[in-house]
């Protein structure tokens, strides 16, 4: 995946006629009125999901996006797409990274959710990056449990992913959580199982974080809009330290993701050939 180039002209033009700065987050969303995750976005099964280098993107950078879609951050895929993924694609090929892979996650929560996890597949074409966004199932669910499953981010990022970025390159992928809850502490062998099909091990939360951490440099983009986000906010960062990243926006969410990728690559050349369109976004 990931062979096509982000035009951010078409997108535009695409979005306006699909009604995307107008319409409603369920007129999107279609699988909420389904009330199911995607077949296509279940991760029962799934082996890998790969982030390969093409002729059009011959230097891909893995970025893993796990989108808390619980009820109290269900809104921000619905800003994501009005607004925010342009932003943060144009963003980070004019940053000077060309060729951005975009694998967005759905989260939720493995304890009480029906779908805890969703998974798209590496992008970095417009169109197919607005297909998996807009597949994802804003399920709302959660429960009283003191957190979400971020974990399940880094068990697929760990055990499900491959990218030629670290097996050709052993350059290390980036990794992006966002939420507003503390993270689970366990995840089970029998919900891995019930999950994707096959599942032999209980991981803690720090295993993962650890196993995750060998590809992918981990954040977690913390949305402080409640006393209780505030609470999870000093557990994110006895956690993660200075890669938990606090915001009190989510229209941020995009400047926060392009700027430490952008950072992150700033003294690397990428060379002059698959550009993935650079030149469109020098005006953005």
């Amino acid at each position: 995946m990931g062979s096509t180039r982000y035009d951010l002209d078409a997108r535009y033009d695409r979005a306006s006629k699909a009604g995307y700065g107008t319409k409603s987050a369920g007129e999107i969303f279609t699988q909420n009125a389904k009330r199911m995750a995607h077949e296509s976005m279940n991760p029962h099964g799934i082996s890998f999901r790969e982030s390969r280098d093409s002729e059009v993107h011959p230097h891909s950078v893995p970025i893993i996006l796990g989108l808390d879609v619980t009820g109290s951050m269900g809104h921000i895929p619905h800003e994501l797409i009005r607004e925010g993924l342009p932003k943060l694609m144009g963003g980070i090929i004019q940053g000077g990274v060309p060729d951005p892979a975009l694998l967005f996650l759905g989260i939720g929560d493995h304890e009480c959710d029906g779908y805890p996890l969703q998974v798209g597949q590496f992008e970095s074409g417009d169109e197919e990056l607005d297909m998996w966004l807009t597949r994802t199932y804003i399920e709302s669910g959660g429960g009283g449990n003191a957190g979400e499953s971020y974990l399940l981010a880094w068990y697929f990022a760990a055990f499900h992913t491959r990218t030629d970025a670290f097996e050709k390159r052993g350059q290390k992928g980036l990794l992006f959580t966002v939420g507003d809850e503390p993270c689970l502490k366990t995840l089970s062998a029998s919900a891995i199982r019930e999950i994707m099909g096959k599942g032999q091990q209980t991981y803690t939360h720090f295993e993962l974080l650890e196993e995750a951490k060998k590809k992918y440099e981990v954040y977690h983009i913390s949305v402080l809009h409640s006393d209780q986000a505030l609470r999870a906010d000093r557990g994110w960062k006895e956690l993660l330290g200075q890669n938990c990243i606090s915001i009190a926006d989510h229209r941020e969410i995009p400047n926060v993701i392009k700027g430490i990728i952008c950072d992150k690559f700033k003294n690397q050349s990428f060379g002059t050939t698959g550009t993935g369109g650079l030149d469109q976004f020098q005006m953005l």
